[in-house]
């Protein structure tokens, strides 16, 4: 129950204005006041469940900003994700967005996930994901290869709490420039499932070997925390 009160001139300023330069310094760094219009791209097999969409309805959007999720239903993930890029860039209103997230129907991110992306994503980096690991008990951070060092997709250990520049990523939730996709140095189709002898290529990788290429950047943000569900065990890696 309330306690009776009477209040007379109150001149509260509010906890936020209590420090100016600190609230001023989130707020950059958020870059809420620019133009953060993201296309989420999931491509599914039909199945998602329900731990999964649970996270997804938990995941924070910039403030005020556009955000709409692409669904691709049924598609071998390289061809889903080259029927989306091409969508967004073909349609009169998507095509003027800048970013694009994609997000797979096995992995989790935690609720500020999309917001720290944005965070990190500066000048620097075309791409940054978040960091989740391959499946199992010998799991293995989704973080490929230092720059300059061979193997060029060798596993690179996460340092905590960073942006870490690496070679490549996994794409379970994974922040791009839509610019990145309208680079001519980046051949088309931009994924590419390969098995061949002696060269194996899952989608991300044969994408990111492209764009390294090409000189494009790209990193890991460590505090960006992702599951990665196991749907025959019931477990999140």
């Amino acid at each position: 129950m309330t306690t009776p009160q009477i209040i007379l001139g109150s001149s509260d300023a509010g906890v936020h204005n209590l420090d100016p330069e600190a609230s001023l310094e989130r707020i950059a760094r958020g870059k809420g006041y620019q133009d953060l219009s993201t296309v989420c791209v999931i491509p599914t097999r039909g199945k998602i469940d329900a731990r999964v969409v649970e996270s997804w309805w938990s995941l924070q959007t910039p403030m005020n900003q556009p955000f709409v999720r692409l669904v691709v239903r049924g598609m071998e993930v390289a061809a889903a994700y080259n029927a989306a890029i091409e969508t967004i860039l073909g349609h009169p209103e998507l095509s003027k967005w800048k970013y694009v997230l994609t997000l797979e129907e096995d992995n989790m991110p935690p609720q500020d996930g999309l917001l720290q992306l944005h965070e990190d994503l500066d000048d620097d980096f075309s791409a940054i994901g978040g960091l989740y690991w391959t499946k199992g008990l010998g799991g293995q951070p989704m973080i490929y290869g230092k720059p300059g060092v061979v193997p060029m997709f060798a596993p690179q250990r996460p340092e905590p709490d960073s942006v870490v520049e690496c070679n490549g990523l996994g794409m379970g939730f994974t922040l791009f420039r839509l610019d990145m996709f309208r680079d001519e140095k980046i051949q088309r189709p931009w994924f590419r499932t390969v098995q061949e002898a002696g060269r194996v290529y899952s989608q991300d990788l044969y994408f990111f070997e492209q764009a390294r290429k090409a000189g494009h950047r790209v990193a890991c943000d460590t505090r960006v925390r992702v599951g990665h569900y196991s749907d025959s065990e019931d477990k999140v890696w």
